[in-house]
């Protein structure tokens, strides 16, 4: 027998225990990963959270740069804490099917407060039936335009409260708002939405000045439709157009609607109407209602939200800055084009 022939029996009878360590390696790792899985069984669930994004970097996780902290990032990390996700799940967000349907961004802390077992067809956008949007201001929005709109006096009227919410209303029902967002023709069909709700409620005072909240309830809205439905009202109430402009904007012609700022638009509440009335009582599915949690997510409005938006409007006077540019709009259709190419350049949330 040669010296070559012999290595390789050597290596030929060495090969089968190689083999039965790769084996052993690989039966170890699916042991393990048959243990992860064990160990945290996937159940889709809803949360409930409420959250303010002061000091973070927007929403979506931002996992390969630590130093600009998003809001997802802040969950993530809970979640993988509290082992309610794998953390191997928390790199790669799509493992745990995890879906995102709307973002409000202004403030500065969050909380879960529940959460409920949902279908595993269940998404929480295609699901959503409508979604219930707040929007809080100062009433001095609604001074005449000939007055100090800097003066933390003013206290508003039970007629013009009653003014504004009847403009307001004239927003209920099914109505074109291709003036209300960019970039949609006249003849768009999806510029066509369904407004069920909208009023301003009772005024209120912090700080020594006087707010209010615009409440609005609709199926869907579009970028900026939200804020230029409140910013055309307050151009009506100030004086600036006859309220005729609101009628005339769902028509075919372009209107410059002008747009309220963004400070202040909170995401209230979503609603899975058809969703809860098939699965809702099943037995194993919850409706996608709060009701027990309503009482400590206006605690956490009243201590987180509402003290932050008074102190920003009182400290970067956002919308006195906004209304002392509302002479410059004609409500026409030759100052669209450039308000359209503003609205472009500017970050706005999908849904307000």
């Amino acid at each position: 027998m040669t010296e070559d022939s012999s290595d390789a029996q050597i290596k030929a009878l060495k090969r089968p225990a190689d083999d039965t360590h790769a084996e052993t390696e690989y039966e170890d790792k699916k042991l393990k990963t048959d243990q992860d899985e064990r160990k945290y069984p996937k159940k889709k669930v809803a949360l409930l959270m409420a959250y303010s994004g002061k000091g973070y970097y927007g929403m979506q996780r931002n996992a390969k740069n630590s130093q600009f902290r998003t809001i997802e990032d802040e969950l993530v990390t809970a979640l993988v804490r509290a082992g309610c996700i794998p953390e191997g799940h928390g790199d790669d967000m799509k493992k745990m099917s995890f879906q995102r349907f709307a973002m409000i961004s202004f403030f500065s802390r969050f909380r879960i407060f529940s959460y409920k077992r949902v279908t595993g067809g269940f998404n929480s956008k295609n699901n959503c039936d409508a979604r219930t949007y707040s929007y809080m201001l100062p009433t001095v929005s609604f001074f005449p335009k000939d007055y100090n709109q800097e003066d933390t006096s003013f206290r508003l009227s039970s007629e013009t409260l009653q003014k504004v919410n009847r403009l307001f209303g004239l927003y209920k029902g099914t109505h074109n708002f291709h003036n209300f967002t960019s970039q949609k023709g006249p003849r768009d069909p999806s510029a066509k939405r369904y407004i069920t709700h909208m009023s301003c409620g009772e005024p209120f005072v912090r700080q020594e000045a006087e707010f209010a909240v615009i409440t609005v309830r609709g199926q869907s809205f579009m970028m900026h439709q939200i804020r230029k439905m409140i910013g055309l009202v307050i151009a009506v109430v100030k004086g600036y157009v006859d309220e005729r402009v609101i009628e005339r904007s769902w028509g075919e012609d372009k209107v410059d609607v002008p747009k309220a700022p963004g400070l202040g638009l909170v995401l209230e509440r979503v609603h899975f109407d058809r969703y809860n009335k098939r699965f809702g009582g099943d037995g194993i599915h919850e409706t996608l209602e709060w009701t027990e949690e309503e009482e400590a997510i206006a605690a956490f409005k009243d201590k987180h939200i509402y003290p932050s938006i008074v102190e920003t409007e009182l400290h970067e006077k956002s919308m006195v800055n906004w209304m002392a540019t509302l002479y410059i709009h004609d409500f026409e259709a030759t100052a669209t084009g450039n308000q359209e190419r503003k609205d472009d350049d500017e970050d706005g949330n999908v849904s307000d």
